[in-house]
């Protein structure tokens, strides 16, 4: 299974993440920002509090998005 080991929160509600893999993702989380307990991600602030734990991108109070989402909804950036 592809796991998180880099995550940089932008301004944009977008994550650029580095995968277990070597790959390079971009995952667009605005559509998340509207749902239940994410909605407080709205807040650039909290947003950009974004780390790596558990394999995946997490946010103090334990939230959290599965890594295989974040992989498979990412858009793969080539080098």
């Amino acid at each position: 299974m592809e796991s998180v080991v880099q995550v940089n929160a932008r301004d944009d509600f977008h994550l650029v993440l580095t995968f277990n893999t070597g790959e390079t993702g971009v995952f667009d989380a605005q559509p998340y920002l509207e749902k239940g307990v994410f909605q407080r991600l709205k807040d650039l602030n909290e947003f950009k509090r974004a780390y790596v734990a558990y394999d995946t991108v997490c946010w103090p109070g334990g939230l959290d998005i599965a890594p295989e989402t974040l992989y498979d909804r990412s858009e793969k950036v080539r080098r």
